[in-house]
């Protein structure tokens, strides 16, 4: 089963830590339960509501949030604090059993208490991206937002420490994601089928009862209750990527309820899964044109090719070679054609990875499959210490959740040359992944979200052009979808997947000034 690309800013964490060690060859201080939740909120949960969170230092970040230590203390020295918050396991029974879910916060800088918004709620996407690892870890990055707000972000429920889905171990997970995920003949498809048959059975057997409870409105239901314990009259939120979809949800459910929300990285809430999926391949290959486009114009000689077109046919070359001999890379471990997709895929991310693409597909056509491979892992959560995250298994159970459509191996067949014409080099490798959730123990809920929020707050939905995991046109799509005069779009001219992180300094006006001091802007504002 391919690993689909994620629409998760989790992403570029990851890439970092792994990189610092193929180049050589989160989670909280003073405790306190000072935020009573006393909040006569909109999601009925009994007595869950007014429960008060036990905040204390943070533990490093466990094997499936990803790893590492414990966060370091922000400029200044304020510290993380992390807590656990109970939400019912089924939201159709609020007052039967419950799951714990982990959050993260740092406080406000704000000296004056008029001065103190409330807390702004982070999802950084995937889905399955540990919150509580993520939002230490850029922390810096929304140093001017904490002069209002506290800071707090969370594992959505079956992520990380939150009840987490877990499916293969280790060991089953390296063979899993080194294995042929674009099949050429008969035996190949059979054998791509068989694999994503026993992922998914071992996903039921070791997290069958939280299967069923992972979807993106539990979520959102999850983060309307959070509003409540944290003392909230409304809900203040920036999510990204997946996070936007989420937000979406929530605004839905709950659009008296929405705050000031922005929305960057937006996923289309418009399509199902193989438009989705669609919408990627042609997301990737933009920008892979954009990188050959670049290495080719700004280096005095791209060392991966004379020209772009040069720069993709020696990738897709590369690509070919490996699906029939595999190079050496990290010591047992070689780079597949499935790992190295995954590798480049990764890189694609941000415009600041481009140069560790350059190196690593410069030592892939010498023989050296390192760096490509460490970039595969970062996509895949392989942890430095060679333990996996839960970041896939999280990802397939929750998209199995939320996405309706069962693809059959004919459907992809069928398929495969819309994809191949969207992608030469990413369209097999996204068309395949629509094999997801075939077998998946559990129905899915609808052909896409619903986002329509009538009566919200405005929210602010930014699309970056060169954005490769969540196309431009999704702002367009999540704006329209959610209302008018609720979606206000802004335009970023970029490249990479995000625009507030990028650091442009037209959307952090834009986005800092609807936060902090609820300044709305102009809808259709172009950022370059």
């Amino acid at each position: 089963m391919p690993t689909r690309p994620h629409r998760s800013r989790t992403l570029l964490l990851s890439t970092a830590l792994v990189l610092a060690v193929a180049a050589s060859v989160s989670a909280c201080s003073d405790s306190g339960s000072d935020e009573p939740g006393s909040q006569n909120g909109s999601t009925p949960a009994g007595g869950l509501a007014s429960q008060k969170l036990d905040w204390s230092n943070c533990k490093a970040p466990d094997d499936a949030q990803g790893g590492g230590t414990a966060p370091s203390p922000l400029p200044g020295g304020t510290e993380w604090q992390c807590a656990t918050m109970k939400a019912p396991i089924d939201w159709d029974r609020p007052d039967g059993d419950t799951l714990d879910l982990a959050l993260v916060r740092a406080k406000t800088s704000a000296k004056d208490k008029d001065q103190r918004i409330g807390s702004l709620i982070f999802n950084f996407g995937g889905p399955g991206g540990s919150g509580v690892s993520t939002l230490p870890a850029f922390g810096d990055s929304y140093e001017t937002l904490r002069k209002r707000y506290d800071l707090v972000s969370f594992d959505p429920r079956g992520v990380g420490r939150s009840s987490p889905v877990t499916c293969l171990d280790d060991e089953q997970l390296d063979d899993f994601f080194q294995a042929d995920s674009t099949p050429d003949d008969g035996a190949e498809r059979a054998d791509l089928m068989k694999r994503t048959k026993q992922f998914n059975n071992a996903c039921e057997k070791n997290s069958g009862t939280v299967l069923p409870q992972v979807a993106t409105t539990d979520a959102a239901r999850d983060m309307d209750l959070m509003r409540q314990v944290l003392g909230d009259e409304k809900l203040h939120y920036m999510g990204i990527s997946y996070g936007t979809e989420l937000g979406g949800v929530y605004a839905h459910l709950f659009p008296d309820k929405v705050g000031r929300a922005v929305f960057d990285a937006v996923v289309d809430p418009t399509q199902n899964a193989e438009q989705g999926s669609l919408g990627q391949a042609k997301g990737f290959q933009l920008a892979l044109d954009n990188y050959a486009e670049a290495c080719t114009a700004t280096t005095e000689e791209c060392p991966v090719g004379s020209d772009p077109e040069d720069v993709k046919k020696r990738i897709a070359d590369l690509l070919a070679s490996l699906d029939k001999k595999p190079l050496p890379a990290d010591g047992e471990r070689k780079l597949t054609q499935s790992a190295a997709l995954n590798g480049i895929a990764q890189s694609l991310y941000s415009e600041d990875f481009w140069e560790y693409l350059t190196q690593g597909l410069e030592d892939a056509y010498d023989g050296d499959g390192r760096i490509l491979l460490a970039l595969s892992d970062s996509m895949t959560g392989r942890n430095l210490n060679g333990s996996y995250s839960n970041l896939q298994a999280a990802n397939i159970a929750i998209n199995c959740a939320d996405d309706k459509p069962r693809y059959t191996e004919a459907d992809v067949r069928e398929k495969l040359p819309e994809f191949r014409k969207a992608s030469p080099v990413f369209g097999d490798f996204l068309a395949w992944g629509l094999l997801s959730c075939t077998d998946w123990p559990v129905s899915g809920a609808a052909e896409h979200p619903d986002v329509s929020a009538e009566g919200s707050a405005p929210i602010v939905v930014i699309g970056n052009t060169g954005d490769p995991a969540t196309p431009y046109e999704g702002a367009r799509q999540m704006a329209r979808a959610l209302g008018k005069g609720v979606g206000i779009e802004i335009t970023y001219k970029g490249q990479g997947h995000g625009a507030y992180d990028s650091g442009n300094a037209c959307v952090r006006k834009a986005v800092d000034g609807y936060l902090l001091n609820g300044t709305v802007p102009q809808s259709g504002t172009v950022c370059s």
